[in-house]
């Protein structure tokens, strides 16, 4: 389970003590007595798993054990490479072995086991991967008839509702929590890039990640993904995956296809504050103000303008960019959407056309080798789907790093995923091939130019 080291102040609301009391009853019966969670329980917990993932690092052979007489004095013994685990939650959605977990349970592993509440144990395979949702899907083998959940609407929850959160904190077993829902559609949490979460009270602890939040119905209401804690431990803050995204996700595993892809903007967005919200004549800050299009783009298509406020999608608020973008990311491609947009103190209706983004230029993807510091880095020409799929800040073109291979010397002088090479030794980097040519001279200096969350960095080092 995520923990976030922040204390958050919660206050009641002006008026709150003058709120009328709830009605107290005085049960009268041994059966009102006894009223209990356990029907709800009984129902889901069977489809809630525990789920146990592995990999083994790979360590370079000792070329000692080549040797035959080193062999015969140390009785033959193997090399054994250490192994790195992850334990968390997970929850079955298809009666056919269909698992969904979060992602950073899974990240990095190789082997995983799905372990049931009937204390049955599965070998799973990892099916699908989706690092900006913290989701994942595995798929178990050798079985069917699982024990499932409904999946419910997360949009049809309501602040108050009572819920129940199940999973396996600490590795002591199947444990089940309750609370309510404490807030909705809470952004700025930093977690994933669709950052809209579902509050809770209810006990999550490190090890319930990937479990269930469920409603009084018995039904799939979020996955539990992370917590704020200054201690690891719950403080009554704990934070879910709207089930709304999942079925986005898990319909995407049971069409086959290894990577989500999801209604391309083509825009730039950035929130509304309090003084841009006087400066446009906005009675409050909320919405997702547009800085920049993209020419042709779909936003530019609707006819967005620049200085324009997205407050709505379908007719449901958009209070940030992070809510125009969860949105969105749960609407199908290829069908349409409405936005409200606040222009110019009116109110203005926009027909939006749900698209993937293009890959244009084509990625030409490269594996670089030999002696630069972009040795075991795979590069990709940036186009705008590269671009949502890395989640790149403030780039249009260039060339980025898809991946860096462990223990490589782009590794060693520390490249990463997403960023962006935008000249070496002040030659410009527009497509993989320019990088191609610029890393095959052997050198005793380089000069990189680069772009990393939205910043440039020029950094100089030895050949």
């Amino acid at each position: 389970m995520r923990a976030l080291s922040l204390a958050l102040l919660l206050c009641l609301p002006l008026g709150f003590a003058q709120a009328q009391a709830p009605q107290r009853v005085t049960p009268t019966d041994r059966a009102a007595v006894q009223q209990s969670f356990s029907p709800v329980v009984k129902r889901v917990a069977p489809g809630v798993v525990n789920v146990y993932a592995s990999r083994v690092e790979r360590q370079p052979r000792n070329p000692l054990f080549d040797d035959p007489l080193f062999r015969q004095f140390f009785g033959g013994q193997q090399q054994r490479s250490p192994t790195s685990q992850s334990l968390g939650s997970g929850v079955i959605v298809d009666a056919s072995g269909l698992v969904v977990t979060n992602h950073h349970v899974i990240e990095n592993m190789t082997d995983v086991k799905v372990a049931l509440a009937d204390k049955r144990e599965f070998d799973a395979e990892i099916i699908l991967r989706d690092p900006r949702t913290d989701l994942a899907v595995l798929r178990i083998k050798n079985g069917g008839g699982f024990p499932s959940l409904d999946l419910g609407d997360s949009d049809a929850l309501e602040v108050g509702d009572l819920v129940l959160a199940i999973g396996n904190p600490f590795g002591v077993g199947q444990t089940v929590t309750q609370g309510i829902v404490s807030a909705l559609a809470r952004t700025q949490v930093g977690i994933t890039d669709y950052g809209f979460f579902i509050q809770t009270d209810a006990a999550i602890n490190p090890g319930n990640s990937g479990g269930a939040l469920v409603d009084m119905n018995g039904r799939l209401a979020g996955i539990n993904s992370a917590i704020y804690s200054r201690s690891g431990g719950s403080i009554g803050i704990g934070f879910a995956i709207p089930v709304n995204m999942v079925k986005v996700v898990v319909a995407a595993a049971k069409g086959g296809v290894r990577q989500v892809r999801r209604p391309w903007f083509g825009a730039t967005l950035q929130p509304v504050s309090r003084e841009i919200a006087e400066s446009l004549g906005l009675d409050r800050p909320t919405g997702a103000l547009v800085s920049e299009l993209v020419a042709e783009g779909p936003a530019a298509q609707a006819g967005l303008r620049r200085g324009d406020v997205v407050t709505e999608i379908d007719g449901q608020a958009v209070d940030d960019p992070e809510s125009l973008g969860y949105r969105l990311g749960t609407k199908p491609i290829g069908a349409s959407a409405t936005m409200t947009v606040q222009r110019n103190g009116r109110k203005v209706s926009l027909p939006l056309k749900l698209v993937a983004a293009p890959e244009t230029p084509a990625r030409e993807t490269l594996t670089l080798s030999g002696r630069s510091p972009f040795s075991g880095a795979t590069v990709v020409n940036l186009s705008p789907a590269v671009t949502e799929e890395l989640s790149i800040e403030g780039f249009r073109e260039g060339v980025v790093i898809a991946e860096v291979a462990p223990g490589s010397t782009a590794a060693k002088v520390g490249l990463q995923q997403g960023d962006v090479i935008l000249a070496v030794n002040d030659a410009k980097i527009a497509r993989t091939a320019d990088l191609q040519r610029a890393a095959e001279p052997r050198r005793n200096w380089w000069k990189l130019t680069l772009g990393r969350g939205g910043q440039i960095i020029t950094t100089a080092m030895g050949g």
